[in-house]
């Protein structure tokens, strides 16, 4: 069996979980001292965003040198320690790796820039200009073009992301291999394997404005496999924006030796305004997500093996999200962590997601720090969007709102920090903190506790069937799982409205619910607001 089938994941932002040496910023020496936390938790596996030497242009995800750490996360010794108290506690330390891509900075691309026959000039993408501008209108996902223009040179290379993030050229054998090594240098220090950053762009070809799942995407993965990870016993998971259950197939069905696992985030746009961006808002159909989450579950080839999530650094708190993150906040929270616990797949749990953090709502750009949402104010404001509605935006949105100051305390900066944070908390975490969570026996934290301690326990929650049930209902989701004769019932009100239940199953044995509740007969009961639960049923 595949450990990582029925582990679950918990996700660390380095410089907003734990700082130790004052200067504002979270760092590995920090990580450490809460390890006996995420012990307590249960997870099996910490996915470190990057710690990588970066010039920090985008928080880390613009790396300037692989084998080396940044000094403000601490030092190489530092990362060996983390990876050694971890494994005390048997927890496994997942690295970020990001090879789309690679920081301006980075040795390789200082001298692919000195001149065009530099041997390094072909591990990047350089286009000559097309009629004095850029070789095609392919632009950027942080705003603007994706060409930048080097005046030295007189060619554009090509930056999906930040012009200060020179995309990798991976038809160029050498850079590929190079990257192997990069690799191999981590597993041989005894990670527990790789999540993938943007994985499923490596294959672009630029000069047919193809950006992803590129013609020799497979087969870069497949040799990736080959010279690196399917060499050790270690999980790998896709950041694959473009994966549907037909695709995933060909990224994580163990015949083809590629990845473990994909995130696909098909239901992470549902509520934006189709063919807009993610910046234009509609309401959430609970119809639609449970149609969109039921594919995942149910149409994915059974070899296959899918990931579960509600947040990463990359989007907002899914309490303030779908929930209801003020007078239902624990109820909703649970409520999440129920409906996605249940389901088939590794789950993942962001750091904070397990004692109910919201987003942190901002009226001024100067408390922004992440580049993308600097940038779309900007860009929105010059096109004559009311910075009002631009912050309603951003505020529901901004991938700040899930980099703020893990919450330890009611002490100030929520004993994230005794300097100044690099970005401030949210003024809320004198109520919300893991202090107060530990103190409370009936917190959102043992709730995500009794969930990960109930997957080790019940094969039915990794290995299990799936149903949907009530597709057609507008707040309540309900699904069943059902391995070797044993059948569980799952059923969530969305909503902070009471409704009554349209099931006639019976419950015999109440396996979790947010509103300490046993239950019997189900048919007819009244769903308090976001109550969710789930029972195992008779035949």
């Amino acid at each position: 069996m595949s450990w990582w089938k029925n582990s679950v994941v918990y996700q660390i932002y380095p410089q907003s979980y734990q700082d130790s040496n004052h200067d504002g910023m979270g760092d590995l020496a920090g990580i450490i001292s809460r390890l006996d936390y995420l012990e307590k938790l249960g997870v099996d596996v910490i996915w470190l965003s990057p710690v990588y030497q970066s010039p920090l242009d985008d928080n880390g995800y613009d790396i300037s040198d692989y084998q080396a750490i940044n000094p403000i996360y601490g030092t190489m010794d530092d990362m060996d320690r983390l990876i050694a108290e971890a494994k005390k506690r048997n927890i496994g330390i997942v690295m970020d790796l990001v090879v789309n891509h690679t920081s301006d900075e980075h040795e390789w691309f200082l001298e692919a820039k000195k001149d065009k026959e530099n041997p390094y000039r072909d591990y990047y993408i350089w286009r000559d200009p097309v009629d004095g501008g850029p070789p095609n209108d392919m632009t950027s996902v942080f705003s603007g073009p994706a060409w930048e223009f080097d005046e030295a040179s007189g060619q554009y290379f090509l930056h999906l992301f930040s012009k200060r993030q020179p995309d990798l050229n991976w038809e160029n054998e050498e850079m590929r291999h190079k990257i192997y090594d990069m690799m191999n240098f981590w597993l041989d220090k005894g990670i527990a394997g790789f999540r993938m950053d943007v994985i499923d762009n490596i294959g672009k070809v630029p000069d047919e404005k193809i950006v992803v799942n590129g013609p020799r995407l497979h087969d870069y993965l497949q040799e990736m496999n080959k010279h690196t990870f399917g060499n050790y016993d270690v999980m790998t998971v896709g950041e694959t924006w473009s994966a549907t259950p037909e695709n995933a197939v060909l990224f994580s069905h163990p015949d083809r030796n590629e990845l473990a696992m994909v995130f696909q985030f098909e239901h992470i746009g549902l509520d934006e305004k189709p063919g807009t961006s993610k910046w234009d808002l509609q309401p959430l159909s609970i119809v639609a997500l449970k149609k969109t989450l039921t594919k995942w579950q149910t149409e994915i080839d059974a070899a296959s093996w899918n990931s579960l999530f509600w947040n990463n650094h990359d989007t907002p708190r899914i309490v303030s999200r779908w929930g209801n993150d003020t007078e239902f906040r624990i109820e909703s929270a649970k409520m999440f962590a129920i409906l996605l616990h249940m389901m088939k797949g590794t789950p993942y749990i962001y750091q904070g997601e397990e004692i109910g953090m919201t987003n942190r709502i901002i009226t001024d750009i100067s408390e922004a720090r992440d580049i993308e949402t600097i940038n779309l104010f900007n860009e929105r404001l010059e096109k004559g969007y009311a910075a009002e509605a631009i912050f309603t935006s951003l505020n529901a949105k901004s991938r700040d709102n899930a980099r703020t100051p893990m919450q330890w305390d009611a002490s100030e900066n929520a004993g994230f920090t005794n300097g100044e944070p690099w970005i401030p908390a949210n003024p809320n975490y004198p109520e919300i903190n893991v202090a107060e969570a530990l103190a409370e026996q009936d917190s959102i934290f043992y709730a995500y506790q009794k969930l990960i301690a109930l997957r080790k326990e019940n094969p039915l929650m990794v290995y299990g069937t799936f149903t949907l049930l009530l597709p057609e209902h507008p707040t309540v989701f309900a699904y069943e799982r059902a391995y070797e004769g044993e059948t569980w019932l799952i059923v969530g009100n969305m909503s902070a409205d009471e409704t009554t239940l349209e099931l006639s199953q019976i419950a015999t044995k109440t396996v979790i619910s947010n509103y300490d509740k046993e239950y019997g007969q189900l048919e007819g009961i009244i769903l308090a607001p976001y109550e969710t639960f789930a029972v195992k049923v008779a035949h």
